[in-house]
């Protein structure tokens, strides 16, 4: 699913984060991370999106899902193993929460996938990073200046463009992209309260089993089969991407500093453009442009700011 994002700059640090240095190339291998993270994402969407015109979408997670599940606990045995009780009983809150939070945005987002075009759904993710740090700073209550509000609501305005409430271009299934990005920010949040020992391969498999276990418990339509041959292709693309995503997803957080790595996560609405056109011949209207300029100059801005009050600005 969707990645991590930005988080705000906080005068008293919980105990879960990293300390304030970064190493020689940190920065550049953040960057290369979010970039892969995103492209790795897309690509995952554009597979499952072909998948469930004719799969029902359970089937589809659940088969992609048991295959995911396989790579990251491979990875995770040469990462050390899968902490499968960590020690500290917050710990394991905080990943149960993070493990329903991934079910329900999982499953919403693809949802929306099957009935949005590629690109308008990557518009409206592009929101992310601004409700992440929204809610950090209530969560951990630093106190936003104006100037970021002010992004925020920028941000929001850019949202309503791409929604676009009331007219004949409104859908249902842009506000159950939106439910699903609100979940992302309850994904996100937990991820940075979790302690700095829990390694990101744990983190990683525990969200993707999560996903796998929960998806026969879902609705279908249409009856379950055999997929055909071009299923099995999109589904095994879906698997490695996804495998990709959610390792990168996860270590991304943790690697350069937010305000450097942050603006690459706009690579996602590029490539999710690119894929839409290529593969289903989609193109976002001028609403969907204009809504989108906001959104992305809302976010870089934010991410400009934070970088400011970091250095003391």
């Amino acid at each position: 699913m969707r990645t991590p994002l930005l988080s705000v700059n906080r005068r008293a640090k919980p105990r879960s984060e990293p300390p304030a240095r970064t190493r020689e190339g940190d920065n550049l291998r953040g960057a290369a991370l979010m970039v892969l993270s995103m492209a790795a994402f897309v690509c995952n969407d554009a597979a499952i999106k072909f998948v469930t015109q004719t799969l029902p979408l359970p089937q589809a997670v659940l088969l992609r899902g048991l295959a995911v599940t396989a790579m990251l606990w491979v990875l995770a045995q040469r990462d050390g193993g899968v902490d499968w009780w960590p020690r500290d009983p917050r710990d394991r809150r905080l990943l149960a929460w993070r493990g329903v939070a991934e079910v329900a945005s999982t499953f919403l987002y693809l949802i929306a996938l099957q009935h949005l075009a590629l690109g308008d759904l990557s518009a409206i993710m592009q929101s992310l990073p601004l409700l992440v740090m929204l809610a950090a700073a209530v969560v951990f209550r630093e106190r936003l200046g104006w100037r970021r509000l002010t992004a925020v609501g920028v941000g929001m305005i850019g949202v309503l463009l791409i929604l676009r409430p009331g007219s004949s271009a409104f859908s249902v299934w842009s506000l159950v992209a939106l439910a699903s990005v609100l979940l992302i920010v309850v994904r996100e949040i937990t991820t940075r309260g979790v302690s700095v020992g829990m390694r990101s391969s744990t983190i990683a498999f525990s969200a993707a089993l999560f996903v796998t276990v929960a998806a026969p418990f879902l609705p279908a339509e249409g009856a379950w089969r055999w997929p055909t041959l071009a299923e099995w292709t999109g589904l095994a693309v879906a698997t490695g991407f996804l495998a990709i995503g959610y390792q990168t997803a996860v270590a991304v957080m943790r690697v350069g500093e937010v305000g450097f790595v942050s603006p690459f996560r706009y690579t996602s609405l590029l490539f999710a453009i690119l894929l839409g056109m290529a593969v289903f011949g989609e193109w976002p209207d001028a609403w969907t442009w204009a809504g989108s300029a906001l959104v992305v100059a809302a976010g870089l801005y934010s991410i400009w700011r934070e970088t400011q009050l970091r250095q003391g600005a």
